[in-house]
């Protein structure tokens, strides 16, 4: 399981990895995917207005340590788009998963991308 000790975004993967469809996602909504051992919280965003409309990070909680952050409320915090944790109400940046309240917590990011109507993400 992905931990807030291995937040690492790739950069240019060389790899991607089907996880599911267009289909499957849920607007301005969560839903976790399984990647290599991972959990891993796609958002869908349509309506962003940066024009990046899908984000995926680790989905679990680095506070409690519970698999939960696809459940959590996307918002916007000081100019960042956020996810904020339904349990603690802490709140990770969706573009490189830093934590908003305490820096020492971060979500691992992933490169996500539409390839048709598969989504995929970027793996190292």
């Amino acid at each position: 399981m992905a931990t807030s000790s291995n937040a690492v975004r790739v950069q240019n993967p060389e790899l991607w990895q089907s996880v599911c469809t267009r289909q499957d996602l849920i607007a301005d909504s969560g839903v976790v995917v399984w990647l290599d051992g991972a959990q891993v919280a796609l958002f869908y965003l349509p309506g962003e207005q940066q024009g990046r409309t899908l984000h995926a990070v680790d989905n679990h909680d680095p506070q409690s340590g519970a698999n939960v952050i696809g459940r959590g409320l996307v918002g916007s915090l000081k100019g960042e788009l956020v996810i904020a944790s339904p349990l603690y109400k802490q709140h990770f940046s969706l573009v490189d998963g830093s934590c908003m309240e305490d820096p020492g917590q971060r979500l691992r990011v992933w490169p996500v991308r539409f390839n048709g109507d598969e989504v995929e993400i970027g793996v190292a």
